[in-house]
C-alpha cells in the first residue's frame, strides 16, 4: 500500500506517529539480569531487535484506541450467573467418617509423613 503522507510511516488519518525507542543490547542484558536469565552475547544480539519489534507492535495497538473507547478485557460484556446460597443439611460426623479405614477422636487417622523434627 503506497504511503500518502509526506512522512514515511506516519498514519494516514493525520495523527502524529509516536516514535518508539529501540532497546539497546545493554538494556536487554539488564532486563535479562533482572529476570535472572543467563543470555549469551549471540542471544543478546538476536533478542534486542526482536524485543524492539514487539514494543513497536504494542505501541501501534495502543494508538488505535481513542479517548472515546473504554478499556475492556473482553469484546462482549461478561456477567457471572450465581445461584442463591441455600443452607442444606450436610453429613453428620459419623456419616462422613463411616468409610474411613481408621478414625481417631472424630477425625480421619492417617499415617504420619513428617518426622519429629517438624
Amino acid at each position: 500500500m503506497p504511503e500518502t503522507s509526506e512522512h514515511p510511516g506516519a498514519p494516514e488519518d493525520g495523527r502524529a506517529a509516536v516514535e518508539q525507542p529501540t532497546l539497546s543490547r545493554d538494556q536487554v542484558a539488564h532486563l535479562a539480569d533482572l529476570a535472572r536469565i543467563d543470555l549469551s552475547d549471540a542471544e543478546l544480539d538476536h533478542l534486542a531487535p526482536q524485543l524492539s519489534v514487539i514494543l513497536d507492535s504494542i505501541a501501534s495497538i495502543q494508538g488505535v484506541a481513542g479517548d472515546d473507547v473504554p478499556p475492556t478485557s473482553h469484546t462482549l460484556p461478561l456477567t457471572n450467573v450465581f445461584r442463591d446460597d441455600v443452607v442444606r443439611p450436610g453429613l453428620t460426623a459419623e456419616e462422613a467418617l463411616s468409610g474411613a479405614p481408621e478414625v481417631e477422636q472424630q477425625r480421619f487417622k492417617v499415617p504420619r509423613i513428617l518426622g519429629e523434627e517438624q
